[in-house]
């Protein structure tokens, strides 16, 4: 389905308003027709007829009456149409906002962050031209002219031939220039995208570019890039401006011949004056809905543009929504605190991204063990990430199974698995909030105690009091008033306080100088202790800490075994070894 029908089918979902709005907008031409007999009526009376303005008053107040109601359906029509682009732009936001975060992190972090912020503002911004413009006048330049015509036929065969066959010039020229509009359009909105996604990442890594010297080069590369923007959207200009001088000309041309041919009759007294005067006023009107369809036009391609973007995000499959299993052995809090460590299988499991085209794991079985310490080792892209991917649940596999104490992991609703799983990453996300309420991501109904606490275990606890409001300072985006080595314990403070029995660990030591190094490994040894963990190691002595050792090469499970055992066999894990040698 296309994004303009997709974009329509949407819309009757606000369609009390859109119906409100379009039959305000046909009552309103109904009224105009009215207004156009009594005024031609009145003319003729009164400079035909030798009427006097006295007699006429009762046609005159009914004049005043019809133009009033006219203006006070315009009104509502517009507002009623407001409504409607208020009501599905609130709706498509929140919608596309929920199914990114049901898409996960592995979906965010496979894009551009600006580019995703772009397309929920701007991007359903731009859609509201199209439902208050361009969707009520697409079906007002068929009703109007339609009730116009049935007004026209039984007063003047000829004029409405003539109406019926200029008619058409108007939407051929308008889908005629339109296709030139729809690919600028388009190329418009990309270049905008790319735009606001490399004005974004330059402010979030403006301090290290300033730490390398580099940030004056950016100033070149984003005037380059706007540079390329400006000429995009004057090219989109230069054609919307073309096609309203040609609409304008076309319909000044199409009421220039309706005038024409009713004038030679009325010269020659072939047709009554007050017969003229009324299609003569009708047919400007007549073609003004066609007009007001060409003017909205180029604003709802620039909607059409955007939906792209937005379907394309929305067709992404999502993790299926469960319902909360009910578990003796797991129960349903919200807490895990002391929950009996699963065990966890691999069989076969298959998984791919870019819908099937680029393969991530190939046929992966292995066993997680209660209270086992299992670090997962390989080259880049040989698939570590996409099992931890995969047990939390934002990608799921292609084929084959993982299951949790027997049962299918895709069976339990995501919130509730997760609810037992701490996750430290090696760059965790730290948001623009207090360091307690950091912490406190993990478990938000946790007492101020248990949030001290987890940090004390961190060795956060430290740093966090010497902060200028101790645990209510606030931290910046990313943490940006924090160290490295600082965000890393407060990620751990998190696992801490989540108490969770099962923790997935992407290497936290990475970058950081060896005191401070030696303190997050002591960390790491509390939070893991007589817990299932999946580590992905990228030093020595964590690897070699590991009770078992599964090494992946291209998507394969390629060794397995406890260290000592893999050091003593030539493959795959002693050259990993003498790699990871370099950096213990």
């Amino acid at each position: 389905m296309t994004p303009h029908r997709r974009l329509i089918s949407e819309a009757w979902q606000v369609r009390l308003y859109l119906i409100l709005t379009i039959v305000c907008g046909l009552i309103g031409g109904v009224l105009m027709v009215g207004q156009a007999w009594l005024l031609s009526r009145i003319i003729d009376r009164v400079f035909l007829s030798g009427a006097g303005l006295s007699d006429q008053q009762s046609a005159l107040l009914m004049l005043l009456i019809v133009g009033v109601t006219r203006a006070l359906l315009i009104w509502l029509g517009e507002s009623s149409a407001g409504r409607v682009a208020a009501g599905m732009q609130t709706r498509l936001r929140r919608r596309l906002f929920d199914h990114i975060m049901a898409l996960g992190p592995a979906f965010t972090g496979s894009e551009r962050s600006g580019e995703l912020a772009s397309t929920l503002v701007q991007g359903i911004d731009a859609l509201d031209a199209y439902f208050s413009q361009y969707l009520p006048r697409l079906a007002l330049a068929a009703l109007v002219p339609l009730t116009i015509l049935i007004v026209v036929f039984p007063h003047d065969l000829l004029s409405g031939v003539v109406l019926l066959v200029t008619a058409p010039l108007i939407p051929l020229f308008m889908i005629l220039i339109g296709n030139m509009a729809d690919a600028l359009t388009r190329k418009q909105y990309r270049s905008l995208s790319r735009m606001s996604a490399h004005f974004l990442d330059v402010l979030q890594g403006l301090t290290t570019l300033k730490a390398f010297g580099r940030s004056r080069d950016q100033v070149q590369a984003i005037e380059r890039i706007t540079g390329q923007f400006r000429d995009t959207t004057m090219g989109v200009l230069r054609v919307a401006f073309l096609s309203a001088l040609v609409l304008e000309m076309v319909g000044t041309i199409s009421t220039a011949i309706v005038a024409v041919e009713i004038g030679l009759r009325l010269l020659y007294a072939r047709m009554a004056f007050v017969d003229a005067l009324f299609i003569l006023l009708l047919a400007p009107e007549y073609y003004l809905p066609l007009r007001a369809l060409g003017a909205s036009f180029h604003a709802g391609m620039s909607g059409v543009a955007a939906a792209e973007r937005i379907f394309e995000v929305l067709d992404r499959p999502a993790p299926p929504i469960i319902g909360l299993p009910i578990d003796r052995e797991f129960g349903v809090s919200q807490t895990p605190i002391n929950r009996p460590k699963p065990i966890i299988r691999f069989d076969d499991v298959y998984a791919t991204y870019e819908d099937g085209t680029r393969p991530a794991l190939n046929g992966v079985s292995f066993t997680i063990h209660p209270g086992e310490k299992i670090a997962l080792v390989g080259p880049s892209g040989a698939g570590k990430s996409t099992l931890i991917n995969l047990l939390l649940r934002f990608v799921d596999p292609s084929s084959g199974s993982i299951t949790v104490d027997g049962r299918p992991l895709e069976s339990l609703s995501p919130d509730w698995w997760r609810s037992h799983v701490a996750w430290v990453q090696q760059r965790p996300y730290l948001f623009n909030d207090s360091a307690a309420a950091n912490i406190a991501l993990a478990r938000p109904d946790a007492h101020p105690d248990d949030i001290r606490r987890a940090a004390e275990l961190a060795h956060a606890h430290e740093f966090i009091e010497e902060l200028p409001q101790g645990y209510d300072t606030p931290i910046g985006e990313r943490g940006a008033r924090l160290s490295g080595g600082q965000a890393q314990r407060i990620a751990l403070a998190r696992a801490f306080l989540k108490d969770s029995p099962l923790v997935l660990l992407d290497e936290a030591t990475a970058n950081l100088d060896p005191a401070l190094e030696a303190l997050i490994r002591e960390s790491i040894r509390r939070l893991l202790a007589d817990r299932t963990a999946l580590i992905i190691a990228h030093r020595l002595n964590t690897v070699t800490a590991a009770d078992r050792v599964i090494v992946l090469d291209g998507g394969r499970v390629v060794q397995v075994g406890s260290p000592a055992a893999l050091s003593q066999v030539d493959g795959a894990y002693r050259r990993l070894i003498a790699a990871y040698g370099g950096e213990s």
